[in-house]
């Protein structure tokens, strides 16, 4: 008789495994990590563009870009003045446990309070693993339509907080935010949703406010 291995399965355990690790050498040394996905063109590096100016008033920063390819992202968030590392996927489209976990030791993690990583953009397969993040942050743009927590349930499932992007296109788009919070809520009953701008800074501070909140409380606990 042969015998079947689930090699998804192992590969997920050995992820969540090394995230695990990840978290707890953060919180030894009081650093919070917010994992940032999206889809292309939903936001991402805008929405950071906006709150890091806010944040870096109170947290010492530093940043992880992860792409296929180029460079675009981080020479943009270099600009704000924070640390910053571009991570390149080798044609992968997600960022795993382990690759962070590398990425971190290369960007360093001395006089650092707080870390983002900006994910690849993809609504399917940075929900399925694990980077060891303290929070799991996704954007959906109002373009892309209020039905994606029905069709790309996984990400919605597993954010820690939502947000809407280019809320000021609404009535453009015809996006309904209560077909769109209806939805959701089939997939995540306790995410937050922020309706933002990035572009106009529509509801920035709502979400720093949180987002402060969130650090602040998880600092105390180390």
């Amino acid at each position: 008789m042969y015998k079947i291995i689930e090699t998804k399965e192992r590969v997920i355990e050995d992820n969540n495994l090394v995230a695990d690790n990840t978290r707890k050498e953060l919180k030894k040394r009081n650093i919070y990590f917010i994992n940032i996905m999206a889809s292309p063109g939903a936001g991402k590096t805008t929405l950071l563009t906006q709150i890091i100016p806010i944040l870096k008033e109170k947290y010492r920063i530093a940043v992880m870009e992860a792409d296929v390819d180029s460079s675009v992202d981080a020479a943009t968030v270099e600009k704000l003045g924070v640390r910053v590392i571009q991570l390149h996927s080798g044609g992968l489209c997600h960022m795993d446990a382990d690759m962070t976990y590398r990425g971190l030791a290369e960007l360093g993690l001395e006089d650092t309070d707080l870390i983002f990583l900006e994910n690849i953009g993809n609504l399917v397969c940075p929900a399925e693993f694990d980077t060891g993040a303290n929070l799991k942050l996704m954007i959906l743009s109002v373009p892309e339509g209020a039905d994606k927590p029905l069709k790309y349930p996984l990400m919605f499932q597993t954010s820690d907080m939502v947000l809407v992007n280019k809320a000021d296109t609404m009535e453009v788009f015809d996006f309904s935010r209560e077909a769109f919070e209806r939805n959701l809520r089939t997939r995540n009953e306790k995410a937050p949703v922020f309706y933002i701008s990035a572009l106009t800074g529509e509801g920035i501070k709502e979400v720093t406010d949180y987002l402060t909140r969130l650090i602040d409380e998880e600092r105390k606990q180390a």
